[in-house]
């Protein structure tokens, strides 16, 4: 097994990301090797600064960076040497067997779709990101941010999509489902939610339980909730903010912990021909240990292969 990490990607790289994969490294057994990509005299330099040993991990050396503001498409095309674009170059070769970046989120999607490319039978690939629920553990929200236009076809597989994470990744047998809306009621909703719906409750590949509301969404009432991009990243916007509320006014409490970003480092981007997640741009050490810890679990449970026979 070969996770591939970009290192000069985010606002404290390299810093942040060579100190993370040294933690993630130490969990790792000995056939998981940790592939860093980025400048490769400077990760061996920090690495053995730290007091770590270089020979644990391997190098792709990839010196350009792609900023947080360049345009992704030229940025991908124009900077070959760049980290996330060489990234993408060796998870298509299949030369590693996963790529995560907290680096510029636009780059990454252009990378996905135009280099392991979308699995096909899937319209379009969609980003998902935890939910904690109040009791204990997490549900899954998607499209957090990849398709801020969604058709009613689109949603529907993204039920799909993320039933299949919630139950090989997370563990929960048949997920259930539910298509966030702004009331219960069959019939309520925009032109996108309305025409959605019919097609959830026809689809055999999911529970689906029906309409839920942002009220329902820290609750067990569902495990993966379905809307359009621009929705979900309302949401998620909104919820990060717990977090620092919280901290803020000196409250201390589990439930709003598990909003931190660090704990579950990155949001997959489902729908596509191999392991892609993206991280927080502010990603710290922990967040990108446990970015490389979810690549890890993407990769054992053969989601990608789960995915594709799914849409078979």
């Amino acid at each position: 097994m070969k996770i591939g990490l970009d290192v000069l990607g985010g606002d404290y790289a390299p810093n942040s990301t060579i100190t993370g994969a040294i933690e993630a490294q130490k969990t790792l057994q000995d056939n998981q090797r940790l592939v860093l990509i980025g400048d490769q005299q400077d990760c061996i330099q920090q690495i053995k600064e730290a007091g770590a040993d270089p020979d644990k991990f391997d190098y792709v050396h990839a010196p350009d960076i792609i900023s947080m503001h360049e345009h992704p498409t030229k940025a991908i095309s124009q900077k070959p040497n760049s980290s996330i674009a060489k990234g993408f170059e060796l998870l298509q070769n299949g030369q590693i067997d996963s790529f995560a970046s907290a680096g510029n989120t636009g780059a990454m999607l252009v990378g996905a779709m135009f280099s392991v490319k979308t699995i096909p039978g899937v319209l379009r690939p969609a980003i998902a990101t935890n939910v904690p629920k109040i009791k204990s553990g997490y549900g899954i929200l998607l499209d957090v941010g990849a398709n801020a236009d969604c058709k009613p076809e689109m949603l529907n597989q993204f039920a799909i999509l993320g039933s299949l994470y919630a139950q090989y990744i997370y563990g929960i047998e048949t997920p259930k489902v539910g298509l966030l809306n702004i009331g219960e009621e069959e019939e309520k909703g925009n032109n996108l939610t309305i025409s959605t719906y019919p097609l959830l409750k026809e689809n055999t590949k999911i529970n689906f339980i029906g309409n839920t509301e942002g009220r329902d969404l820290f609750t067990d009432l569902a495990d993966v909730y379905v809307c359009d991009g621009f929705t979900g990243n309302v949401v998620l916007k909104l919820a990060e903010s717990f977090y620092v509320v919280t901290l803020k006014k000196g409250i201390k409490d589990e439930f709003f912990d598990r909003f931190n970003y660090e704990q579950y480092g990155g949001s997959p981007i489902l729908g596509v021909n191999a392991p892609v997640i993206i991280g927080h741009g502010i990603s710290s050490p922990e967040a990108i240990k446990n970015m490389v810890l979810l690549s890890k679990d993407m990769i054992e449970s053969k989601i990608i292969d789960r995915i594709k026979s799914a849409f078979n």
